[in-house]
């Protein structure tokens, strides 16, 4: 079990644990200053719900997708136990999710440079070269306005300099927004910009 102000999650071990990882948490921390009440929110590998709930408390129609089996169904039972109805999708990034515009979309992504192995490698390895933002950067001007937040969290750890050539082969462009040092690695949210 994990909480969170007033939310609680049961949390099992083949799902991301944002109470052990800070990632997830700065990037809530970020979200809860914006202004959530009546935006179409979508937050892509949604894990235990953490970030999904408190948008859906708060007012926001929230979409929230996971990969993985077991986390999407953590994410029913999450949500059930907080009292919250997002929709909730299995997809693997935006395959499953039909074609719309969000306000704000949120991205707590695999960073690792590795094949994922398991449905539970994929919280954390993006592929030998990165592939996961390859496949997320060509899908996701369908799913943006003029007027769309994406915010995503990466660590020092990752390859930052190939996730940004990436974005720019896409025609997205990587704007920092905060810099925060935890207990092991320094974080970062970008906002994701489009250049169209």
């Amino acid at each position: 079990m994990y909480s969170y102000g007033n939310i609680r999650l049961e949390i099992p071990p083949q799902v991301f644990h944002p109470g052990f990882f800070f990632s997830t948490r700065l990037l809530l921390r970020y979200i809860s200053a914006l202004s959530l009440q009546g935006q179409r929110f979508l937050e892509l590998g949604a894990g235990s719900g953490l970030i999904s709930i408190y948008a859906a408390k708060n007012r926001a129609t929230v979409t929230a997708t996971d990969i993985n089996p077991v986390a999407v169904e953590c994410l029913r039972r999450n949500c059930d136990q907080n009292k919250v109805k997002p929709e909730i999708i299995l997809s693997d990034l935006f395959v499953n999710i039909p074609e719309q515009s969000f306000d704000i979309i949120a991205i707590n992504p695999p960073y690792y440079k590795k094949q994922p192995q398991t449905m539970a490698d994929h919280a954390w390895y993006c592929g030998e070269n990165g592939e996961y933002f390859d496949h997320l950067f060509t899908k996701l001007g369908r799913y943006i306005h003029n007027n769309s937040i994406v915010l995503m969290v990466l660590s020092e750890e990752c390859d930052i300099d190939m996730i940004s050539e990436i974005a720019s082969s896409h025609n997205f462009y990587m704007q920092k927004k905060i810099t925060k040092k935890s207990v092991w690695e320094h974080l970062y949210i970008y906002q994701i910009i489009s250049g169209a």
